[in-house]
């Protein structure tokens, strides 16, 4: 499972805010987040295993994040997703981005995933399952989890409890960060962090061998960018300030 908030267009100081927690194998290498000069320079962490990354956001102020998306078959794959979000990090625009991806999705094959893109000018979810579907977010808050976003919601036949599960849990998390009147933006932040760490909602996974690997926040104002990363289970790690800047 993974776990994705987004608050686009919510706060006049910051048009991209997120809140994501990262579950994976425990044994899987990473790298923390570091500013990375890949075609472009971006602020993001690293898989080592694959050379890719999961969320990161670039000099243009493009952020990018993925989750894996939970299908009903095994999908035949070249390539890591992780690849395709550091692919698409190269790029100005979160439109100019999400276009990469679709030519990308034509030529090459990849395991399911839902993949958040947005900048101060657009927000847009492309969901993968072999079909691909695009769609734009209207400015609010949002929640990508591996069964869908914001309610709409894909339940596969093979793991009908846990699939019900996230779903609910996706939804207590997007009804427990509506925006509070008056709110600003690193206050949903610091809010958010607490909601993806509480394990009353559900999103903070512990398990055999598997589970919440890393936490992230992500700010990025109109005047500042930052990320603080937990680099662990977000409900026993600080969330530490990354000295990088793009």
């Amino acid at each position: 499972m993974c776990t994705l908030t987004l608050a686009w267009h919510v706060f006049e100081d910051a048009p991209v805010v997120v809140a994501a927690n990262r579950d994976e194998l425990v044994d899987r290498p990473s790298e923390p987040p570091a500013r990375r000069d890949w075609e472009r320079p971006v602020v993001a962490p690293r898989d080592s295993e694959a050379g890719g990354t999961w969320i990161g956001y670039n000099d243009a102020g493009v952020l990018v994040a993925i989750t894996n998306r939970w299908i009903e078959t095994d999908m035949e794959s070249d390539r890591s997703r992780g690849l395709l979000v550091r692919d698409a990090l190269n790029h100005e625009s979160a439109e100019d981005a999400v276009r990469f991806v679709e030519r990308e999705l034509d030529e090459r094959s990849y395991d399911g995933f839902n993949l958040v893109v947005a900048d101060a000018n657009a927000a847009l979810l492309v969901e993968w399952d072999g079909h691909r579907r695009v769609s734009n977010f209207d400015p609010g808050v949002h929640v990508v989890v591996n069964v869908g976003a914001d309610g709409n919601y894909t339940i596969p036949g093979h793991r009908p409890d846990v699939g019900e599960q996230q779903a609910v849990n996706a939804d207590s998390v997007l009804t427990a960060l509506q925006p509070e009147p008056g709110e600003e933006s690193r206050e949903w932040l610091d809010r958010a962090a607490t909601v993806i760490a509480d394990h009353e909602y559900g999103v903070c996974v512990h398990g055999d061998g598997f589970g919440t690997r890393s936490s992230s926040l992500i700010h990025l104002g109109t005047e500042e960018r930052t990320f603080e990363f937990a680099d662990g289970p977000p409900c026993e790690t600080p969330f530490e300030p990354v000295d990088a800047h793009v």
